[in-house]
């Protein structure tokens, strides 16, 4: 029987549903709201309100977005001429956080696994398509993750962009900034010698 009363127990069980989040994580999250003030509980309950209401995608990129456009498509300071392909908002996130590229972006929203009921079809691949015949794209990044299914999409956007003639770079795989050789694992390894750059 659990020793707390429902009120809590709900909310303990709906917390710890959240990816990472475990029984004993969820029960001081929990506690926390409870001995929070009134207001902060409210303003937690409205903002998990408004991403469900009012969060899209935006338009152009299906990035996350308050507004029609997101705030990197409307920015006139970033280059359209190159378009980054990731797979997902939190990989945008990353590449943003780095402060490397300032290109434009385009959210694939999954990648391609046959076994996950995933195919070309349920991603923004034909969007991706659309504005590649208005837009002045001169350079195509694939940054897919480097396993099995971003390999796979990476692969199959290479060969379904060739007719719009564009240059189609993938991000470089290897050994990290800092890393010791000994310690890296041998698919880095091979990825890093395959691709290796003169020096």
């Amino acid at each position: 029987m659990d020793p707390y009363p429902k009120t809590i127990v709900r909310l303990i069980d709906l917390l710890s549903d959240l990816p990472g989040i475990g029984r004993k994580s969820a029960t001081r999250m929990a506690f926390y709201i409870l001995h929070a003030s009134r207001q902060y509980g409210d303003n937690l309950s409205d903002a998990i309100k408004a991403v469900k209401e009012n969060l899209r995608l935006c338009k152009k990129c299906f990035n996350l977005s308050d507004d029609e456009l997101c705030p990197i498509c409307r920015s006139p300071k970033r280059d359209p001429h190159i378009l980054c392909v990731v797979e997902d908002p939190n990989d945008l996130i990353a590449i943003e956080q780095t402060g490397a590229f300032h290109g434009l972006y385009h959210v694939l929203h999954g990648s391609i696994d046959p076994l996950q009921g995933m195919g070309p079809e349920k991603l923004k691949i034909e969007e991706l398509f659309e504005r590649l015949r208005h837009e002045p794209v001169s350079e195509i990044i694939l940054a897919t993750n480097p396993n099995a299914s971003g390999t796979a999409t990476a692969l199959y956007l290479q060969k379904r962009l060739q007719p719009f003639n564009i240059k189609l770079t993938r991000l470089a795989q290897g050994i990290p900034v800092g890393g010791d050789i000994e310690f890296i694992d041998t698919q880095t390894l091979s990825a890093s010698l395959r691709q290796r750059t003169e020096f």
